[in-house]
C-alpha cells in the first residue's frame, strides 16, 4: 500500500471530507479506520517505539550484567535469578496497574508517567551498592516497562487505520529488535575497552535511562487517543479537532457524528463469557510464550556455556549477537511487513508451531546441543519464528480484541500474565537445566509452545477488520460511514456498508 504524505498543503496527499461529509454520518472511528498512513503515524511509531527499544535493552542486558554481578558479589543461583527476574516481576504488576489506570484517566497521562519511571529505575540500578538495592531498583524499572506495554500498543492501535493496524503496532514492537542488538554491542565495547567489570555493568544499566529520557518531552506533545475521547469521554468534537490538527491528514469539515459513550466495569468485563475466552487466548498464549522466550533468553549465557563449555563471556556475547542479528532482526522485519496480509492470529499459530518443532528437535537429538554450529542454526531458526510470530503477535492481538473502555485493561492483564510466565521462566529454566539438563529443559519449552498453539485457536482473526467491529464496540450506524480518498485521486465520498 502506497503511503500518502499527510500535510496541510492543498496539493498534498491528505484526506479531505467533501461537502460536509463528516456531518453526514462519519464518526471519529470511521475517519480513523479509513485514514491513510501519514507522518503522524510515523512519529507515533518512533515515539512509542523508543519506549520499546528501552524496554528490550533494559530487560535483556541484564543477562550479561547478572553474570558480572554474580562473580563480583558472589551470588547464589537463586539470587542471580532475582537480579535477572526482578524487572520482569515489576513488569507483571506494572502492566496490570497502569493498564487499568489508562482506561480510567486516559492513555496520554500513563504514556508519560511510565517513561519517567523507567528513567528512575535505570539510574538507581546503575548506582546499586548491594544485592537488595539492585533488585529493588530493577523492580521499579519493571513497573515502568510493564505499564509501557498496554499503553504503547493500544495508543498505536487506536491511532491506526484498519488496513495497516498490525503493521503499525508491529513496528512499535519491532523496536525491541534494536534493543536486543544494542545491549550485547554495548557489553562487547565496554568489556573490550579494559574497563573494570564493576564499572561495565553499571554503565550498561545506566545507559537505559538515555532513550527513555529522549521521549518524555515527545510523549507530552502527543494527543490523547481520539477513539478514547470520542467513545469513553464523550468528547467527539474535541477528538475530531485534535485528529485534524495533529495528523494534518483528516479534515472533518465541521461536526462529526456522536459515538455512544461506552461504560463497563471491571466486574462486568471479567464476568463476560466472550471476554474470558479472549483473555484465555491472549493472556494464556502470552504466558506460555514468555515462559519459553524469557526463560531461554535471560538464561542464554548459561545455555551457551552448556553447548560450548570453554567459551568466554565475550565469545558468548558474540554468539548472542549472531542469534539476534542473523535470526531475530529479520523475523521482526518480516512480521510487521507481512502480518496484515498473513493474519495476526495465523502468524501466531505458525510461530508457535515452528518453535515447538525446533525445541523438540534440540531436546531429542543429542548432537544438536553438543556442537555450536548446529545448535545456533536450529536455535536461531526458533528465534526467527519467535519474532515472525508470537513475540510480535502476543503484543498486537490484545490491542485489537477488547472494547475501547477496557482495551488497556485487557491488554494489561494479558501482558501482566505474560510477564508472570517470563518471571517463572527466569527461575524455572536454570533449575530445569541443572535438574534434567539442557535437552530436558528444551523439551519442556517445546511443550509450552505446543500448548500456546492450542490456546491461540480460541482467538478470532482481527487483521484488516475495523477496530470497533472486532472488539465488539460496533453498533448500528445512524447513517452510512464515509470512506475518504487521498487528494491526487478523484475526490469523492464513497458510501460503505453500515457497521453491523
Amino acid at each position: 500500500m502506497d503511503e500518502p504524505e499527510a500535510t496541510g498543503s492543498p496539493g498534498a496527499s491528505a484526506l479531505r471530507s467533501v461537502g460536509g461529509a463528516a456531518a453526514g454520518g462519519a464518526t471519529v472511528s470511521d475517519l480513523l479506520n479509513e485514514a491513510p498512513r501519514s507522518r503522524f503515524h510515523r512519529r507515533a511509531v518512533v515515539i512509542s517505539g523508543m519506549g520499546f527499544f528501552t524496554d528490550a535493552y533494559d530487560l535483556f542486558v541484564i543477562s550479561t550484567v547478572a553474570v558480572l554481578v554474580k562473580t563480583q558479589w558472589h551470588l547464589s543461583t537463586t539470587q542471580t535469578s532475582w537480579v535477572s527476574g526482578s524487572a520482569v516481576l515489576g513488569a507483571f504488576i506494572g502492566a496490570f496497574v497502569f493498564g487499568r489506570v489508562a482506561d480510567v484517566l486516559g492513555r496520554k497521562r500513563v504514556y508519560l508517567a511510565v517513561a519517567v519511571i523507567m528513567i528512575i529505575g535505570a539510574i538507581t540500578s546503575a548506582f546499586a551498592t548491594d544485592f537488595a538495592w539492585l533488585v529493588a531498583a530493577r523492580f521499579v524499572l519493571g513497573l515502568g516497562i510493564g505499564g509501557d506495554y498496554p499503553v504503547s500498543a493500544v495508543l498505536m492501535s487506536e491511532y491506526a487505520n484498519r488496513e495497516d493496524r498490525g503493521r503499525l503496532v508491529g513496528l512499535v514492537f519491532s523496536m525491541q529488535a534494536i534493543g536486543l542488538v544494542v545491549g550485547p554491542l554495548v557489553g562487547l565495547v565496554l568489556l573490550s575497552s579494559g574497563l573494570s567489570h564493576d564499572l561495565t555493568w553499571r554503565l550498561m544499566l545506566g545507559f537505559g535511562a538515555i532513550p527513555a529520557a529522549t521521549v518524555v518531552y515527545l510523549r507530552a506533545k502527543m494527543p490523547e487517543s481520539p477513539r478514547f475521547q470520542a467513545r469513553v469521554q464523550g468528547r467527539a468534537e474535541r477528538a475530531a479537532d485534535e485528529l485534524e490538527r495533529f495528523s494534518a491528514g483528516v479534515v472533518t469539515s465541521g461536526a462529526v457524528s456522536v459515538e455512544p459513550v461506552t461504560r463497563l466495569g471491571v466486574g462486568q468485563f471479567l464476568a463476560n463469557r466472550r471476554t474470558l475466552s479472549l483473555l484465555l487466548g491472549t493472556a494464556g498464549s502470552w504466558f506460555l510464550f514468555d515462559y519459553a522466550y524469557y526463560g531461554n533468553t535471560l538464561s542464554l549465557p548459561a545455555i551457551l556455556k552448556d553447548v560450548a563449555p570453554s567459551a568466554t563471556v565475550i565469545t558468548n556475547l558474540l554468539l548472542t549477537l549472531i542469534l539476534f542479528v542473523v535470526f531475530a532482526v529479520p523475523g521482526y522485519a518480516l512480521a510487521f511487513a507481512r502480518m496484515d496480509r498473513i493474519g495476526h492470529r495465523r502468524l501466531q499459530l505458525i510461530g508457535f508451531c515452528v518453535m515447538a518443532g525446533a525445541f523438540v528437535l534440540l531436546g531429542a537429538i543429542p548432537v544438536l546441543t553438543s556442537r555450536v554450529a548446529p545448535f545456533i542454526a536450529l536455535f536461531g531458526l526458533s528465534y526467527f519464528f519467535i519474532e515472525f510470530g508470537p513475540n510480535t503477535t502476543t503484543f498486537v492481538l490484545p490491542s485489537e480484541l477488547f472494547p475501547v473502555n477496557m482495551r488497556t485493561t485487557g491488554h494489561g492483564i494479558s501482558a501482566g500474565i505474560g510477564k508472570l510466565g517470563a518471571f517463572i521462566g527466569v527461575f524455572v529454566v536454570p533449575q530445569l537445566q541443572k535438574g534434567i539438563g539442557l535437552r530436558g529443559m528444551l523439551l519442556v519449552a517445546g511443550g509450552a509452545a505446543a500448548i500456546g498453539w492450542l490456546v491461540t485457536r480460541l482467538l478470532p482473526e482481527p487483521a484488516r477488520r475495523n477496530l470497533e467491529e472486532v472488539s465488539g464496540d460496533a453498533v448500528e450506524a445512524t447513517a452510512p460511514p464515509v470512506q475518504l480518498h487521498p487528494v491526487g485521486q478523484e475526490e469523492e465520498v464513497v458510501r460503505a456498508e453500515a457497521i453491523r
